[in-house]
């Protein structure tokens, strides 16, 4: 069963298991039959109406197929990214970093379902094979994934790791928000080296974060400094989450 794991710019480690085949076939079949009994009770319920006209004709055909045509886009937009087939069986429509998808995004899947299944004759379950993140061609036009339910809760298991910054710790440079990901990781690979020339690198590099952020260390060594900048960063990232 294929796994991904992502670390989001947030310093959020998320591991995601996708959806095989079947399940999403599955979601698929009960979707379809939720329709056909949506779409049997209307034209039975309305059966014995006399419409008058063409046009009133029209409006009752959009008020019997509109829904139909629309349900998928509608079910992933409003119920976060799943349609009740996919919520039965506990899969999920997710952007690649694990994010929510926009409403473009879930257009987008929409407009193409007919390219993978209907008109290709299952198009979409050869894309799907072949691809690295399981991905139909809906989902690689929208940038998005279909994985299991259970899965995407570790999202949220993922930031016990970073308890330590959300209870009572006290940030010491605001400033650390105007960093960019890229100057953290560069911060970090630095910290993490083992490199002969570190202490140096540490030196040059608080230098160049003091004058960035114009702040100046409080700690008693440029190591603590840049670990202490590191965590606020993660602090204020965290929050926006």
């Amino acid at each position: 069963m294929e796994e991904s794991t992502i670390i989001t710019g947030q310093f959020v480690r998320i591991s995601q298991t996708f959806a095989s085949i079947g399940e999403r076939f599955i979601a698929l079949l009960i979707d379809y039959i939720l329709l056909g009994l949506y779409i049997y009770s209307t034209v039975a319920l309305f059966s014995g109406i006399t419409i008058p006209s063409n046009f009133s004709m029209f409006l009752f055909l959009a008020a019997v197929y509109l829904p139909v045509l629309l349900y998928s886009f509608l079910c992933e937009t409003f119920n976060h990214g799943q349609s009740l087939g996919k919520k039965l069986m506990n899969i999920r429509v997710v952007k690649l970093d694990g994010s929510t998808p926009s409403m473009s995004s879930y257009l987008l899947r929409w407009f193409l379902f007919p390219i993978d299944v209907p008109f290709t004759g299952g198009l979409g379950v050869l894309v799907i094979l072949l691809t690295k993140n399981s991905q139909r061609t809906g989902d690689l036009a929208a940038g998005t994934i279909v994985i299991k339910e259970k899965d995407y809760r570790k999202i949220h298991v993922s930031l016990d790791e970073f308890d330590y910054l959300t209870k009572n710790y006290r940030p010491t440079y605001p400033q650390a928000t105007d960093l960019s990901l890229e100057q953290v990781g560069i911060i970090t690979r630095t910290l993490q080296s083992r490199n002969k020339d570190r202490a140096r690198r540490i030196v040059q590099l608080t230098m160049k974060v003091q004058g960035l952020l114009s702040v100046t260390p409080r700690e008693d060594n440029q190591e603590a400094f840049l670990q202490t900048i590191l965590r606020d960063y993660q602090y204020y990232a965290l929050e926006e989450i």
